[in-house]
C-alpha cells in the first residue's frame, strides 16, 4: 500500500481532515503564500478543465457566447445598486495606489505614497457592475436583444475561514449575464440555466441535486429570484452547486441600460446572471470519494483507463507492449483518455495506490501469465471489484464498463441521498435529527424572523423551496402559524 494512502484519515474518524488529506494527497491542490488561496495542481485542474469544456458547450446551445471583462472594477459602480454593494461589501479586496518604489534602506520596497488612485478599484467578487457599464454601450435597440455572455474568470470574495475548493478567498468560476426585452424571457433564461446546471450535476458529475428557488434573505444580493441547486454531501451537509438569478431591471436602473422596442419607445431591459465554480471540485470529492481516495465519475476523470504491465524485460516485456499498444490505440480512437504506465521505477503495488487514491476509473492489469491465457484482469474504481476477462474484445468491454461506472454512480449517490431526506412538522426533533445532517422538509411561515431563529438555534438554514414536490398547505413548525409551503432546511457549508 502507497504511504499516501496509508496517511489517509478515515471518514468515520475525521471527515474533514479526511477531506484536507485527500485534496493534498491526490495532488489536486495546495495552500499557496497567500492566506486563503490555493495553489491549482495539474491534476485537479484537469478536472476543471474537463468540467469547463463540457460546460462552455451546454451553454453555446442555449446561445451563449464568451467575452471577457476587467479584473478591476471602480469603487463607484458598486455604489449604484444598494443591495449588491451591502451584499459584497464585507468581503472586497481594495487597490488603493499603482506603483511601488524602493525603501529607504534599498533592501526592499514599499507602497509609494505618492501613486495614490484617484478613485480605488476593487477586484470583482462578481461582475454585473463592470458588465452592465458595459453593455450600455452595446445595447440601444430591441434588435441588440437577447445579449448573452459568459466569462471564465477568477474572482475574489475575502474570506476569513478557508477550505480548499469549497471556500477560498480567490477561486475559479463562470458567470453569464444576460439582457433581454421581456421579464418573460429573463425569467425563462434563468430558469433554463438552473436546468443546465442540475443536467451537468447529475449526468456529468454523477451528482443528484434539488433544485429550488432561495429565501429573500438567502438570495443573491441585487436579485429578485435566486434559483439553486442543491446537493448533499456525505457528512448530511448541502453544499449548493450552482445558482441562476433573475435580476429584474435593477442593474439596468444602476447603469441606465435602456432599448427601443418595437413601437420605438424607450424601455429598460431585464437581467439575468449565473455560475458555478471550481467548489464543483469540492463536491465531486465529496459526494463519491471513499477511505481509499478519490472515486472519479468517468465523464471527468482525466485519465478514464489505467494499464498496468505485469512483466520483466526483454522478451517477456516486449510481447505484453505488442499486446497491449494496440488496445491503447483503440480507445483513444474511441474518445477514451488511456494511460499506459510501463515505467519501471515504482513497483506495481504502489501504482495500485497511486491510481486508486487518484480515482481512476477503470486498472486494467496484464501479466505474461494473462497473456498466456488470453486474460486481462480488470478492477472498477468505484465498487473495487476486480474480474478477469477474456484480452480479446477488451476496448468495446471497458467502453461499456466506463458507462456502467457513470450510471451506477449516480443511482449510489442518489439512493443514499434519498435515505437522507425527511419530512419533520415537530421543532424539538427537528432539532435533534438536523446534528446528523439530512435535507428537512419543512412547513415555513415565509418570515425572516422564523429562518433567523432556526438558523441561530440549529446552525441550519433555508436552502430552498424545492421544484418536483408536491406542496399542500400546513402549519410552520416553529410558529404555528400557516405555511404555504414545505422548504429544505439543512446545516451546509
Amino acid at each position: 500500500m502507497a504511504k499516501e494512502l496509508k496517511d489517509l484519515t478515515k471518514r468515520a474518524d475525521n471527515y474533514s481532515q479526511w477531506y484536507n488529506d485527500l485534496i493534498v494527497k491526490a495532488d489536486l491542490a495546495e495552500q499557496s503564500a497567500v492566506r486563503g488561496c490555493m495553489v491549482i495542481k495539474p491534476y485537479g485542474y484537469a478536472i476543471w478543465e474537463k468540467m469547463q469544456r463540457q460546460l462552455d458547450d451546454m451553454f453555446k446551445q442555449t446561445g451563449a457566447v464568451n467575452a471577457y471583462f476587467p479584473l478591476l472594477i471602480p469603487k463607484s459602480f458598486l455604489s449604484r445598486e444598494a443591495e449588491h454593494v451591502e451584499g459584497f461589501a464585507k468581503e472586497c479586496a481594495v487597490v488603493t495606489h499603482y506603483r511601488l518604489k524602493t525603501n529607504e534602506t534599498h533592501d526592499g520596497v514599499i507602497v509609494d505614497p505618492e501613486a495614490k488612485l484617484e478613485e480605488e478599484l476593487i477586484i470583482r467578487p462578481t461582475s454585473e457592475t463592470i458588465i452592465w457599464n458595459t453593455y450600455k454601450n452595446w445595447i440601444h435597440s430591441w434588435r441588440d436583444l437577447p445579449l448573452m455572455c459568459n466569462q471564465w474568470c477568477n474572482v475574489m470574495r475575502w474570506e476569513m475561514r478557508t477550505r480548499p475548493f469549497l471556500r477560498t478567498s480567490e477561486f475559479l468560476w463562470q458567470e453569464g449575464h444576460t439582457a433581454h426585452a421581456t421579464r418573460e424571457e429573463a425569467e425563462k433564461e434563468a430558469q433554463q440555466m438552473l436546468k443546465v446546471y442540475a443536467d451537468f450535476a447529475e449526468n456529468f458529475m454523477a451528482v443528484p441535486v434539488i433544485q429550488g428557488v432561495k429565501s429573500e434573505t438567502e438570495r443573491f444580493a441585487g436579485a429578485l429570484d435566486t434559483y439553486t441547486i442543491e446537493a448533499m454531501m456525505q457528512d448530511g451537509k448541502a453544499l449548493q452547486s450552482g445558482t441562476s438569478h433573475f435580476l429584474g431591471q435593477n442593474f439596468a436602473k444602476a447603469f441606465d441600460v435602456k432599448f427601443l422596442n418595437k413601437d420605438n419607445k424607450e424601455e429598460l431591459v431585464w437581467a439575468t446572471s449565473w455560475g458555478v465554480s471550481t467548489r464543483l471540485i469540492g463536491a465531486l470529492i465529496m459526494t463519491h470519494s471513499d477511505d481509499n481516495g478519490l472515486v472519479l465519475p468517468p465523464k471527468l476523470a482525466p485519465i478514464q483507463v489505467v494499464i498496468i504491465p505485469i512483466a520483466g524485460k526483454g522478451e517477456q516485456k516486449a510481447a505484453v507492449d505488442a499486446a497491449i499498444l494496440p488496445v491503447v490505440d483503440e480507445l483513444k480512437a474511441m474518445g477514451i483518455s488511456v494511460k499506459y504506465d510501463d515505467a519501471d521505477n515504482k513497483r506495481p503495488g504502489f501504482k495500485f495506490a497511486d491510481y486508486e487514491l487518484k480515482g481512476v476509473p477503470v486498472r486494467l492489469v496484464l501479466g505474461a501469465r494473462d497473456l498466456e491465457n488470453g486474460t486481462i484482469e480488470v478492477m472498477r474504481r468505484d465498487t473495487l471489484e476486480k474480474e478477469t476477462v477474456p484480452f480479446e474484445g477488451i476496448a468495446e468491454y471497458v467502453k461499456n464498463l466506463l458507462g456502467d461506472i457513470q450510471t451506477n454512480m449516480l443511482s449510489k449517490a442518489k439512493a443514499w441521498r434519498d435515505g437522507m431526506i425527511y419530512e419533520c412538522d415537530n421543532y424539538e426533533e427537528f432539532k435533534e435529527k438536523v446534528k446528523n445532517g439530512g435535507f428537512f422538509l419543512c412547513h415555513w411561515d415565509g418570515t425572516a424572523e422564523t429562518e433567523a431563529k432556526i438558523k441561530e438555534e440549529t446552525q441550519a438554514t433555508i436552502r430552498c423551496v424545492p421544484f418536483g414536490y408536491e406542496q399542500t398547505p400546513g402549519v410552520d413548525m416553529v410558529t404555528g402559524k400557516p405555511s404555504k409551503a414545505r422548504v429544505i432546511i439543512a446545516r451546509s457549508y
